[in-house]
């Protein structure tokens, strides 16, 4: 099993993120490309000792990005997680 800390890189907190946990206690985090769901929820329990209701994954593709010649690059994919806990349990991540 992989160390969680190596899964879980990032907590996002944007604003989308604090209506999601705000409406549906759902907790966004940035985690390692080739993680399963299985690993993250490992992950999230461990780390914050908290229950894992779901666990719902999905890969952001790098956008283009001009460099200073006719080529274009790119900036790296990752992927998002958001974790659902379950009902009367809270992260705190501020």
């Amino acid at each position: 099993m992989k160390n969680p800390y190596d899964i879980i890189k990032t907590a996002r907190i944007t604003e989308k993120a604090g209506k999601l946990t705000e409406k549906h206690n759902q907790y966004v985090f940035v985690v390692d490309t080739k993680a399963t769901k299985q690993d993250i929820r490992f992950a999230v329990q461990e780390i914050f000792k908290k229950k894992v209701q779901g666990v719902n994954t999905m890969r952001i593709t790098g956008k283009k990005k001009r460099e200073r010649t006719a080529a274009f690059g790119r900036k790296p994919s990752w992927k998002k997680a958001i974790v659902t806990l379950r009902e009367g349990e809270k992260i705190d991540l501020i």
